[in-house]
């Protein structure tokens, strides 16, 4: 069975800008989804309803505060800090619960981000860095949990879970 991801989704307008920029920076042909922020890169696909219990448990609380950093450079690529201390603790706390199935990048994932460019020539990236290194940081809300099913390349979304409002 194909391979679970969770992702944190943000509020707009954040949503909105950081789409804009993959749209315009990530290369088309590798770009099926969105601007997201990654939790888990692989989690069991047979482990779907445990998985959706626990994100429907995680989810019985306000929206989360988080900042939409100054950019990373990845070498190959762009991406944007997100700076969400509450949202690291759930994480550990969603970790804890899937420690049985974790993959060794999902054990020491330690801080989050947001992609916007990747797979270029490395100049292409440090000229985007530098573009965008001016930005200043954007308060912002996690507003839900997405589950997706990895289908080599293109993401199926299967649920989305808001937090409390």
């Amino acid at each position: 069975m194909d391979p679970l991801v969770v992702t944190a989704v943000l509020d707009e307008p954040a949503q909105s800008r950081l789409n804009t920029l993959r749209r315009r920076h990530f290369p088309p042909e590798r770009n099926h989804l969105d601007a997201h922020v990654t939790l888990f890169h692989a989690l069991p696909g047979e482990q779907e309803a445990q998985v959706a219990a626990a994100l429907t448990d995680a989810v019985r609380r306000e929206p989360l505060d988080a900042v939409v950093g100054g950019p990373r450079l990845l070498g190959r690529g762009v991406a944007f800090r997100i700076d969400a201390p509450v949202l690291l603790a759930l994480r550990a706390d969603l970790a804890r619960t899937f420690d049985p199935w974790l993959t060794r990048q999902d054990r020491g994932k330690r801080e989050l981000h947001v992609t916007v460019q990747n797979k270029v020539p490395p100049e292409q990236a440090r000229d985007l860095h530098a573009a965008l290194s001016g930005d200043p940081p954007e308060r912002t809300a996690v507003v839900a949990l997405g589950l997706w099913r990895y289908r080599g390349g293109p993401w199926e979304p299967v649920a989305t879970f808001p937090f409390a409002s």
